[in-house]
């Protein structure tokens, strides 16, 4: 599965996928150990990441990113002037309306610069709307857990200071948008909505029902008895992958269904467009008085969300909107010069430097990947291109195509057979079981501390997510949908397309060859915790046993709430024996 991490949620930061695909062959000139600057370079970072790491692990809370206030605000600004253009000209008239979604930013923000460009005054709209507070459509899970909305109230106050630096304001409405958009639409004669294009259906749903109440619309023509009546349009502007939708080699109806098929097309037959910049000033602001409409509004609080959660001071801690975006890449790339070695780490668990953690910026598109894009490209130019540079573009590639196979399959990757559409499937909807799972108490470490990092944090790594999703299908038997609603709920980095895909590709119900891939609690711990320093950061209990038991602490912790399909050995002292499996065998990690 994929996220990057960049971590995308699964796939997330971004979650990346199950599947690892062959390295790809780097000349010798590049290697770092055929090249000593390179080489000197490639250990430097690495010892620079171990000190970092040493550090997190004698820590409780990893702010992400790890920068001031001040600092934050030179590394956007710097940005800003980066991709700012004073030449730019603006030839429209009246005024026009940005509907932010998942858009959240300035920067290569294509949906800003058309509604600049085809008007003489643009007004800014984000509507809060209920529905993003529902439940979940199969069990009832809060769609949005306070971790994510936070980040969300964190995001929009950042635009919003962006945006007055540049001119412009934020207006804050709660309420359904196709309701909001169509009373300041018809407040400021607005000739046009623009807006960032979704794939899923909830998301599509509501561009159809702003369409059409603005079709309800009709706009002054000042007075001229012999003009038609004009309807104000929905513009939608499709913004949210590296590679663009019109420039794939193929339709989205015939994306390809393999992976790798797809990333060799698009890495030998597609470019990624250049980031949109900015114009040296985004105002004025449309001369009616938006008071006539009831003020610019405010950023609400959790409290008026009616969300809660307990502050905690242990693991990552996100900081929301595009500032901490571009500062989080700022911090990983240059600062901290992690890039080169993303790829020997980004398996890791603990702390904030195994990845980039890009991924819940990308998920409220705080940050374009086509920004990530060209930064790396920067990297390359002034530091060095090894695999790990790479592995990035690598991962955001898995982003897009979660993206496109949302457009082929539609509602399919919601169903329990997922995009192949499979019958006969027998997993349980067992709630005693489940609720083991998401609240860390199944009698596995690996499995515990994982899913007390989620609900603590809003976040797990993608080995996590991996192992948690094997874990729940495979060796509990549950429905697959339990766990992807919940991690719905739980993600600040979710969105339906990485998640919904990844949690398909996880279950062997995707479009995918392998149905039965299957991770090994044993072989994942002795891997990637070996000394079991990532679950007795998360369950304490275990940080008093000798390390090499502590992911295998038999009677002293837990009882384990279901035996393994392929057990533990007799040397890690489990009290659950093997489960034999002779119908089928597994496809083991």
């Amino acid at each position: 599965m994929s996220t990057l991490h960049l971590s995308l949620p699964f796939c997330p930061a971004i979650i990346v996928k199950l599947t690892r695909l062959a390295p790809r062959k780097l000349p010798a000139s590049i290697s770092p150990l055929s090249s000593p600057s390179l080489g000197h370079c490639y250990s430097q970072a690495m010892s620079v990441a171990s000190r970092s790491e040493a550090v997190s692990k004698c820590s409780t809370s990893f702010p992400v990113p790890d920068l001031t206030a001040d600092e934050l605000d030179s590394i956007a600004e710097d940005a800003f002037t980066r991709y700012t253009s004073s030449e730019m000209k603006r030839s429209g008239s009246g005024v026009s309306i940005v509907w932010f979604r998942n858009d959240l930013r300035l920067l290569d923000n294509e949906v800003l610069l058309q509604a600049w460009m085809s008007s003489e005054a643009v007004l800014p709209v984000y509507c809060v709307d209920p529905r993003h507070f529902g439940t979940t459509h199969y069990f009832g899970f809060p769609k949005t857990g306070a971790l994510r909305a936070r980040f969300l109230i964190e995001s929009l106050v950042d635009l919003k200071k962006n945006l007055m630096k540049r001119g412009l304001n934020l207006l804050v409405r709660q309420g359904k948008p196709e309701e909001i958009l169509k009373s300041i639409v018809e407040a400021v004669g607005a000739h046009t909505v623009y807006a960032h294009k979704e794939t899923c259906s909830e998301e599509v749903m509501v561009e159809q029902l702003v369409s059409k109440t603005l079709q309800t619309v009709v706009l002054s023509q000042g007075g001229a008895s012999n003009s038609k009546a004009k309807n104000p349009k929905l513009n939608l502007i499709w913004a949210s992958t590296m590679y663009h939708i019109d420039d794939l080699p193929f339709e989205a109806v015939s994306l390809p269904d393999v992976y790798t098929q797809f990333r060799k097309s698009v890495e030998s037959r597609s470019k990624v467009r250049k980031c949109h910049k900015l114009p040296a000033s985004l105002g004025p602001l449309p001369s009616k008085s938006v008071d006539q409409i009831g003020g610019w509004g405010t950023v609400p609080s959790l409290d008026q969300l009616d969300l809660r959660y307990e502050k905690s001071n242990k693991g990552l801690i996100f900081m929301g909107g595009e500032s901490a975006a571009l500062g989080r890449v700022n911090e990983y790339f240059w600062k901290k010069d992690l890039l080169k070695i993303y790829k020997e780490t980004r398996n890791g668990m603990l702390g904030p430097n195994y990845s980039t953690k890009f991924s819940p910026w990308l998920a409220f598109g705080n940050i374009s990947p086509r920004y990530i894009y060209e930064e790396v490209k920067r990297y390359e130019k002034v530091r060095c291109t090894n695999d790990s540079t790479y592995w990035v573009l690598f991962e955001l590639i898995w982003r897009d195509y979660f993206r496109f196979l949302s457009l082929k399959y539609g509602n399919s990757i919601f169903h329990l057979g997922g995009p192949r559409e499979l019958k006969g499937l027998n997993w349980r909807q067992d709630q005693v079981l489940f609720e083991s799972w998401r609240n860390g108490q199944t009698g596995y470490p690996l499995i515990d501390a994982n899913m007390k990092e989620l609900q603590t944090t809003g976040f797990m790594s993608n080995r996590g997510r991996q192992i948690a999703c094997s874990f729940l299908v495979r060796d509990m038997g549950i429905d697959w949908r339990m766990g992807a609603e919940w991690f719905e709920t739980c993600l600040v980095d979710y969105d339906p397309c990485s998640n919904y895909g990844n949690w398909t590709y996880g279950a062997g119900v995707g479009n995918d060859p392998r149905e039965d891939r299957y991770f090994s609690i044993p072989k994942q711990a002795q891997t990637y915790d070996p000394e079991g320093e990532y679950v007795a950061f998360w369950l304490p209990e275990l940080k008093a046993l000798p390390r090499e038991k502590r992911n295998f602490p038999g009677f002293s912790y837990r009882k384990p709430i279901v035996p393994l399909k392929f057990g533990y050995s007799k040397q890690q002292h489990s009290h659950v024996k093997p489960k034999a499996d002779k119908q089928k065998k597994e496809y083991r990690r």
